[in-house]
């Protein structure tokens, strides 16, 4: 069975480009989406990635809408608990083929790291 984790050096979920989040309205708090759209930089990355290092600059200190916890799924999303584990791969397997493309070197480490 998968079990979804984080895979360090990724920075999909860093893309924050609201062109492609269309819906962010339906499940961020009015403060939560000035807060994303202020983190949007160039490229539609967040202000906070580090391109070198492609680590968050910010990482304990990220905000609630970048944590994968259940607590914050069951909130934004609606997910039961034994959902999440499904959902969360859905979800970074989606925004990595997005951001890299289905065949990427990142998406091929993810696939592993969960072990899929």
């Amino acid at each position: 069975m998968a079990n979804w984790k984080c895979v360090k050096q990724c920075g999909a979920c860093c893309h924050l480009d609201p062109a492609e989040r269309p819906d962010l309205e339906e499940y961020l708090s009015p403060a939560e989406l000035e807060q994303y759209l202020s983190m949007v930089g160039e490229g539609g990355w967040c202000i906070n990635f580090d391109h070198t290092s492609r680590e968050c600059r910010i990482y304990a200190n990220r905000p609630r809408f970048c944590r994968v916890e259940l607590q914050t799924f069951q909130e934004m999303y609606g997910i039961e608990p034994e959902e999440l584990n499904e959902f969360a791969i859905d979800c970074c397997r989606q925004q990595i083929e997005a951001v890299y493309g289905d065949r990427s070197l990142e998406i091929l480490r993810f696939d592993k790291a969960v072990g899929l």
